[in-house]
């Protein structure tokens, strides 16, 4: 199960988990073995076989399934703007208390 907050911010209202490039996919899964959070979905009567089924589940800063991809296949937001939000959530929530 994924944790429902980040650094005191809710996980729902952070932007971070994979996209997927299917230009470059090759089906491999090895991201799918990699990760053991249930981000992924895969469905082999489906095309794309691979989605991001749930990624609120996809622990924040990680990239690790990125870098199993040999073919550079999954990509992620930029850390600095999602943190720069990160803060700035953190900055107003703690103004309204």
């Amino acid at each position: 199960m994924s944790e429902t907050t980040f650094m005191g911010v809710p996980r729902d209202k952070i932007d971070w988990s994979p996209r997927i490039d299917y230009s470059k996919c090759n089906d491999c899964m090895e991201c799918v073995e990699f990760c053991p959070h249930n981000v992924f979905l895969v469905d082999e009567n489906a095309k794309p076989k691979l989605i991001v089924k749930n990624p609120h589940n996809c622990v924040v800063f990680c990239r690790a399934c990125g870098k199993t991809c040999g073919l550079d296949a999954i990509d992620f937001p930029d850390k600095n703007e999602t943190t720069a939000y990160i803060k700035k959530i953190r900055k107003e929530g703690s103004s309204n208390e």
